[in-house]
This record gives C-alpha cells, structure tokens and sequence, in this order.
C-alpha cells in the first residue's frame, strides 16, 4: 500500500513532508536551480581566467572582460613572474601559510583535546575563556599595540600570530573528540599510553576529517589575508600576495617596489586589465586545488561533529 501511495504521488502514512520522494516536477526544479547556481558560481571564474588570457587587442576591443575567446595568450603571465614581486609575494605567502597552518592546528588540537577531558587543569576556566571569544575581541588597537610592543613589527610572525587560534575552530575540534568514546582511551591508559600518546596514535587518526577540514579553514584564511599585512608590514619585500592583490586590483595603484612592464618581448604588452585578471588566478588556483580533497570531509567533519557536541 505504501509502495502504491509513493508510484502515485501521494504522501505514505507515517512519513514527515521532508520524507516524500520528490514529484518530477520538483526534480526538474532542483536540478535547475542547482544548474543555475553552479553557472553563477563558474561564470565569473570563466571570464576572469578567459581574461587573463587574452592579448591587449581583445581586451581593448571588448572593453572589458572577455566572454569569447579569440586566441590564448600567456603574455600576462610572463611580465608578472618576470618582476620579483609577485614571485616574492607568492614565496611569502606559501610560507606563511605553511607555518601558520602547522602551528594553529597543533595548538587547536592541544587545546581541544585538553578541554575535551573534563578533568584537565583549569578546565572550566579556560573553556570559558574560550567561548568568552564568541562574544568579545580585543580590536585592532590593543592588538596592534601588542604586537609593537612584543617586536613583531616587519616580521613573518605578526601574519600569523594575532590570528593563530580560531575560537569556533578549537570548538569543532573539542565536539569531536567529545564524541570518542572514553573506553579506547581508558584501555590505552591502562596499557601505559600517555596523554600525548593517546591524542598521537588514537585520537588523531579517528578525527581525520574534522582535522583536514579545521587544517583547510585555516590554510585558506592565512592564503587570504591581507589586512595584517597592511598594518604590521612596512618592508614590501614581505608582503603576501593578498596585498598585492589589494594594492595592484582594488586600488588599480602600481605596486611600490616594480613595476609589471617589461619591454622588449616583441608584441603587445598585455592591457592592466589581464594582468589585474591574471592575479587573481594566482591568488584562487591554490584553494581551487586543495578544496577537492577535503570536500568530502566537511559533512562528516564539522557538521557532525559539531552537532553531536
């Protein structure tokens, strides 16, 4: 009778709205509107790449972004990593994202797992400090006097530092390893594991997605940031390449330390247009090639992990 109920369209008894096998109308709408948010999110980056590729005469002809391709042209490119800073740009910023991910992850996981325990030292105080952060932040005064007075000024550690630890990530983390069960982590105990031990060998391994997708937020957010930089870094030989981005795309300013021209190359110099286009793909292939592979942990490591906490 159910089977009959659902082959005719009719709600089965028992079952909540959400329930219902979706009519073919309803699948024809799905599907277009998922179609129409995919080509919304794709078209952009298909002008901008297409852009960055096109030589000055198309782009002076269109006026603009490019929809049409009339020939591929690496000329951008070219005079980009042909001047030192792009290239020192992009160096800086995969160092700093390298180091700054290593470090926020470890001191996310040791603070998690440490607020985690419920017998832990000074448990209930820091765990409020923790959430303390949710609601309030220093701002960019008291901060930017810190790291002043701390030396940190024109240094790699005032990109990563002010913004080492995510108050929403170490919560992620402690909800998940809230839910391993404590009967592992007894029997390990019993078998002599310490408490750095049992976080390397079982707590780690069991919390695989969660951690590959706290490791993505913060690599993305160091890849990203520009604003530190702004604030702390005076010597442009240390800027990351998000500030550059700023200072060469958004305020269409040439940037202080080169300029993106190089002469001689036997054709048309590629308008400013693609070489702010070409940036940009810089800026966004490395989270496009990243993203893949912790895609697939992001229901499993954030949404449930942080609803079962």
């Amino acid at each position: 009778m159910t089977l009959l109920a659902t082959r005719r369209g009719r709600k089965p008894a028992g079952l909540a709205a959400w329930e219902e096998a979706p009519s073919p109308a309803g699948r024809v709408g799905k599907g277009t509107l998922l179609t129409l948010i995919v080509l919304a999110v794709l078209f952009p980056l298909y002008t901008i790449v297409l852009t960055s590729l096109s030589s000055a005469a198309t782009v002076n002809r269109v006026g603009g972004l490019v929809l049409v391709p009339e020939g591929i042209h690496f000329d951008a490119y070219i005079q980009i990593f042909s001047d030192s800073v792009v290239s020192r740009a992009v160096l800086v910023s995969t160092l700093v994202t390298v180091g700054g991910t290593a470090i926020s992850l470890g001191v996310s996981v040791l603070g998690a797992y440490s607020l985690s325990r419920p017998g832990s030292f000074a448990h209930r105080p820091l765990l409020f400090s923790v959430l303390l952060m949710f609601v309030f932040f220093p701002g960019i005064i008291p901060v930017y006097l810190m790291v002043s007075g701390l030396g940190l000024k024109d240094s790699y550690w005032s990109l990563i530092l002010p913004t080492a630890v995510s108050a929403f990530n170490v919560v992620v983390l402690r909800a998940f390893f809230m839910n391993i069960p404590g009967e592992i982590m007894d029997s390990a105990r019993i078998d002599g594991a310490g408490e750095f031990r049992i976080l390397w060998r079982i707590v780690l391994p069991m919390s695989k997605a969660v951690t590959a997708v706290v490791g993505l937020f913060y690599a993305v957010g160091y890849w990203n940031a520009w604003f530190n930089a702004m604030l702390y870094i005076d010597d442009t030989r240390k800027w990351p390449l998000a500030l550059i981005l700023r200072q060469y795309v958004v305020d269409s300013n040439p940037l202080p330390t080169a300029t993106l021209g190089v002469s001689g190359m036997g054709h048309d110099a590629p308008p400013t247009l693609a070489i702010k286009m070409a940036i940009v793909v810089i800026a966004v292939v490395p989270a496009l090639i990243i993203y893949p592979f912790v895609q697939r942990h992001f229901t499993k490591g954030v949404i449930v992990g942080a609803i079962k906490g």
